[in-house]
């Protein structure tokens, strides 16, 4: 195995295990809905559920068509992703890098939507009353591995134009 393969190979598994073992160690030292002040005004561990997509969206959608259809759009996307990691991976392993953090981000959330019916999220950041909404490890995966494919992307581009 190439030493580039490793780039892309372990982000996924890495964010998935780290991912559900955050959650774990929450869901058991915290009750839902349950808080934590870790730094005054700016940073709280909360203990929430979401039923929805990112935000908030679908969160409302209750039981039906939305938690089939983000269980299967999430397995769509997730091929798309392996099918783009794996024609990338030689050639630029970089960006494969980053697709392997979405995709281990992703398959994070959807494991609490298999198990739980739900995503655990727990880190809370705000200001004042300016709140973000509250998002996990495979969130955070997720934006970063996108982020940094979108960079590359552009660099690419950049160098072709």
């Amino acid at each position: 195995m190439k030493r580039s393969t490793h780039l892309w190979l372990w982000p996924a598994p890495a964010v998935l295990l780290i991912d559900q073992m955050s959650k774990l160690v929450l869901v058991r030292s915290m009750a839902p809905h349950e808080a934590v002040n870790v730094i005054p005004g700016l940073f709280d561990l909360v203990h929430v559920r979401n039923r929805g997509m990112a935000f908030g969206i679908f969160n409302d959608a209750g039981s039906g068509f939305a938690p089939l259809f983000l269980i299967l759009s999430t397995l769509g996307v997730a091929a798309v992703i392996i099918f783009w990691i794996w024609k990338s991976r030689e050639k630029d392993s970089i960006t494969a890098f980053g697709l392997s953090l979405i995709l281990g981000g992703a398959m994070g959330n959807l494991v609490d939507r298999i198990r739980v019916g739900e995503v655990i999220d727990f880190l809370d950041f705000y200001v004042g009353s300016y709140h973000w909404p509250a998002f996990n490890v495979a969130d955070s995966a997720i934006t970063v591995g996108t982020l940094w494919v979108a960079i590359r992307l552009f660099r690419r581009a950049d160098k072709q134009g």
